[in-house]
């Protein structure tokens, strides 16, 4: 039996099942990239769902494991040497995850770097650029007189769609025939651009070929699709 008595996350979140991966998310584009990554891999985990309508990424729990205060976040108690590991920040868990399990990141050694650059094209602009979109044209920033900040990320956003086009042209794969977690980072953001915060005609998704060819080949993997509902939403 793990002992992750010395995690004050446990205390609100107890582990039920204290040999398995502890996830502490939801499913956001972010929160969704580990637990694909987990379905595909097949290791066993336990969900906790991180409520952000009662703000549980706040509490002094969940930032005794990120201090950053958000989600996802992990506990691995098989870590390495045997110890157990808490991690934040979504690519690293991905990476993590990848080395720990030999799946979805190249071993040859150019190809795993090429496909960690593809992660930070994510965590780095995808991610954010996508997100500011979201707030600007659904949520509070679109009552906002000036549109200038709304137009900036529509165009940002076109423009990393294009990079993103132009990659996949010719690949079924960010890395070629290779599916990877470049691919299980930026399902997530693509899915929900067109989707939740709905900018598929701002952005003319349609326009494109690659991409839309590329997200209806990730999302129609069985682990994906399982990965898009977990945690479960409170």
């Amino acid at each position: 039996m793990s002992d992750l008595s010395s995690f004050p996350i446990t205390t609100r979140w107890p582990a039920q099942h204290p040999d398995r991966i502890q996830l502490y998310s939801l499913p956001t584009p972010n929160g969704v990239k580990v637990s694909i990554m987990l379905e595909e891999t097949g290791l066993a985990y336990e969900p906790h769902t991180i409520d952000f309508g009662t703000d549980d990424q706040k509490t002094p729990e969940f930032l005794s494991l990120n201090p950053n205060g958000k989600i996802p976040a992990i506990i691995d108690p098989d870590g390495p040497g045997g110890s157990p590991l808490g991690l934040f920040e979504s690519g690293a868990i991905l990476q993590y995850l990848a080395e720990k399990t030999g799946r979805f990141l190249p071993t040859d050694p150019a190809r795993r770097w090429q496909t960690i650059q593809w992660v930070h094209f994510q965590m780095g602009g995808i991610g954010p650029m996508f997100g500011q979109l979201g707030f600007f044209h659904k949520f509070a920033g679109r009552e906002y007189e000036d549109k200038r900040p709304l137009e900036r990320y529509v165009a940002e956003s076109k423009r990393l769609l294009s990079v993103l086009e132009a990659r996949l042209d010719g690949r079924q794969w960010i890395m070629e025939g290779d599916y990877t977690i470049a691919d299980i980072a930026t399902l997530g953001w693509v899915r929900n651009l067109i989707g939740f915060y709905g900018a598929r005609e701002l952005v003319a998704f349609d326009e494109l070929k690659q991409v839309p060819a590329w997200l209806e080949r990730g999302l129609a993997r069985p682990a994906v699709q399982r990965g898009l509902e977990i945690p479960k939403r409170p």
